[in-house]
């Protein structure tokens, strides 16, 4: 890694030709605040096709891309708003890519900060010992491109990193008798995921949601598909370190998450929740919170070495810090990181396993 190479920061604010936001949304409001912060000057904004209705993003008219073209030319500068996963807007961004000096720049979903140069200077050791602890050259290829990719904004550097699930999911081996812990449930998509590894089949399910709505949409799934095919535990709660009650910002969506405001909300610990049941594959996704999830189950992981599966993406810090605690307080885990299609570098999950055990 060029530690002294100019950041996408840095390239953006000197650069003269017009900047085009690509996107609205929290997305681009974080991007307007990052530009800001960096001294760095939006052009305009435009959306795709089908969003385009007239309207305006933070006193910007919002166009089509044609009309951007026709107003400030071919000789312009696009900057991606906004995050996805679906193939359609995947390929859309390529196009771009192709098209003209397109960039990604990396703004956290949750926490304060930049994932800039000075910010990678001063995480320096961290980063490289985390690095030294994955398990296997396609980790280390993972870690490398997305620090790349946070610092220079190329999604073509993400990209070439990113794996399907199917991969994965073959190391961790999921059975029919797990005992599974999902941390961050949502509506249950990351259950049926893992039930189409595993046949359908499972031991327990204990599901941890803490949005009112999203957790509707869990019970119903639960009730129409899971019922009698195995022990289930819905929690209306978030997950931390203890049981305890928090401020949680509900958007019915992804991005609920611990808030400075919003609705007090109960939170549990997993350990307090299973009492001393066995857990044998924890997923973990709670919007930032992930390293307090991971204290709250200290019991259950020392007892029984579940399988974990853990979102690295939402703070700056969880791609180093993630991997260090776990190590630290768990060093017989074995682990592996892997980022699934997605731009910005969302879904970059870190997956860990037992020396000595399955696999």
């Amino acid at each position: 890694m060029d530690w002294n190479k100019p950041d996408v920061w840095d390239m953006l604010r000197g650069e003269a030709r017009p900047i085009l936001l690509y996107g609205m949304g929290d997305g681009a409001d974080k991007m307007l605040r990052a530009f800001a912060e960096k001294g760095i000057c939006a052009a305009g904004v435009f959306a795709s096709d089908e969003f385009v209705r007239g309207h305006s993003f933070a006193g910007f008219p919002v166009l089509h891309l044609r009309d951007i073209m026709e107003q400030f030319g071919e000789d312009i500068v696009v900057v991606l708003a906004f995050a996805s996963q679906r193939p359609e807007l995947l390929a859309r961004f390529s196009e771009l890519r192709r098209r003209f000096p397109f960039f990604a720049p990396d703004v956290p979903v949750c926490g304060e900060g930049l994932f800039d140069r000075s910010y990678a200077r001063a995480h320096r050791a961290e980063l490289e010992a985390a690095y030294s602890l994955l398990a296997d050259g396609q980790s280390r290829r993972v870690f490398r491109d997305t620090v790349a990719f946070k610092l220079f904004g190329d999604i073509g550097v993400l990209r070439r990193c990113e794996s399907p699930k199917d991969e994965i999911f073959g190391l961790l081996a999921p059975g029919g008798g797990e005992d599974f812990a999902d941390l961050g449930a949502y509506n249950g998509d990351t259950i049926r995921e893992l039930l189409h590894y595993t046949g359908g089949r499972f031991s327990s399910i204990t599901a941890f949601e803490p949005d009112r709505r999203n957790f509707k949409k869990l019970a119903a799934y639960a009730q129409e598909h899971l019922e009698g095919k195995g022990e289930i535990e819905l929690v209306p709660a978030g997950a931390w370190s203890h049981d305890t009650q928090v401020r949680f910002s509900a958007k019915a969506g992804r991005n609920s998450r611990v808030s400075g405001e919003g609705r007090e909300t109960p939170m549990r610990s997993l350990d307090s929740v299973l009492g001393g049941r066995r857990c044998s594959f924890l997923k973990l996704d709670v919007e930032g919170a992930e390293r307090q999830a991971l204290e709250g189950a200290r019991a259950t992981l020392t007892r029984f070495h579940p399988k974990i599966n853990c979102a690295a993406y939402h703070r700056n810090e969880d791609l180093f810090a993630l991997p260090l605690f776990l190590h630290e307080n768990w060093p017989g885990c074995r682990l592996y990181l892997r980022h699934h299609p997605y731009v910005p570098a969302w879904d970059t999950n870190l997956y860990a396993v037992w020396d000595g055990g399955t696999p």
